[in-house]
């Protein structure tokens, strides 16, 4: 099996991504590693701090961040970050060519009953010129790479450089990524979607009922059964997805009228959105594809489906918009 930088080589992968995706790489055992002692560390269970998110910040998500921040303003490579975590960005190397989002311990609500969690990371290129939140605020398409690191029974790495998606495993011995799939498809139809039922009734009209047809099932105008199921942390469920096909969809509510989404743009949806379409599967907003939205500001949240390509599409067609046809590349 090849090593990660064995996979990055053989792709032409340019030093310096390869030594930023290295770097990701090597601080994400470290996290597992961390996730796994648990608490017999001490390290579970919240603090009395808030993100800037108003949600409160468990001890591991503190702690992450910081293993996250300090090891990337320690790579070269790395103009700045920007990490659910913190309020604003924050600088690094004047010469380095990337800048990260992340979201350092997405899940973290799981954290205390020893369920699935994961990091998120997001890599742009850095403009030229002065350093601010402004250099971050490039569309999805931009991303020259993007993956997550699941912490469960093993740990695994999703990963895309623009050459399609691969999974890599953690290998407990060698502490070493090792590359087990090179060419992650998503089965463009599916039988099971991911979803948060508990607020239904919060829901736009499209997608109540859209999920009310795939509940009725056999009898409804689907004539197929459906499957439900929900991890609560989006690196579960999307992963999910891309071992076996889906739907993944945290869509527009109305349960607090000033905050009608859920999930980041930056550090969330563009990652996830770039992984799915490298493997075949599409990602929407339900009205815009991810990828191709100009962001405003670094903790912007924006409702998301995600998936199986035709489903997606199904799911679309109940919004009235027709994105049947592949995404514009640039």
């Amino acid at each position: 099996m090849q090593t990660l930088a064995q996979t990055l080589s053989a792709q032409a992968v340019n030093a310096s991504l390869t030594q930023l995706l290295v770097t990701l790489a090597e601080t994400s055992i470290a996290i597992s590693g961390a996730v796994r002692h648990g608490a017999l560390a001490g390290v579970l269970g919240a603090t009395e701090q808030e993100n800037v998110q108003g949600e409160t910040q468990k001890k591991l998500d503190v702690i992450t961040n910081d293993m996250l921040k300090d090891a990337l303003k320690a790579d070269s490579t790395v103009r700045g970050i920007a990490s659910e975590e913190e309020d604003y960005v924050v600088e690094a190397n004047a010469q380095g060519e990337y800048l990260v989002s992340f979201d350092p311990l997405d899940g973290s609500s799981n954290i205390d009953i020893n369920s699935l969690v994961g990091t998120i990371f997001s890599v742009l290129p850095a403009p030229a010129g002065e350093f601010n939140e402004q250099s971050f605020l490039q569309a999805g398409r931009k991303q020259v790479a993007a993956g997550y690191v699941l912490y469960g029974p093993s740990t695994m790495m999703a990963l895309t450089t623009g050459k399609g998606t691969q999974f890599y495993t953690l290998d407990p011995d060698s502490q070493t990524f090792l590359l087990t799939n090179d060419n992650v498809q998503i089965t463009p139809d599916t039988a099971e979607f991911a979803i948060n039922m508990s607020n239904q009734r919060f829901w736009e009209a499209p997608m109540q009922t859209y999920i009310a047809d795939l509940l009725l099932g056999k009898i409804g105008p689907r004539e197929q059964s459906f499957n439900m199921r929900w991890i609560a942390a989006m690196v579960g469920d999307v992963h999910r997805v891309l071992c076996r096909g889906g739907i993944f969809t945290y869509p527009t509510d109305n349960k607090n009228p000033a905050k009608p989404f859920k999930l980041r743009l930056m550090y969330e949806a563009n990652p996830m959105a770039l992984l799915v379409e490298q493997a075949g599967g599409k990602a929407s907003t339900g009205y815009e594809t991810i990828l191709d939205i100009q962001p405003t500001e670094i903790h912007q949240r924006v409702a998301v489906i995600l998936g199986s390509a035709n489903e997606v599409d199904t799911c679309l067609s109940y919004h009235g918009i027709d994105y049947s046809e592949e995404p514009s590349i640039d």
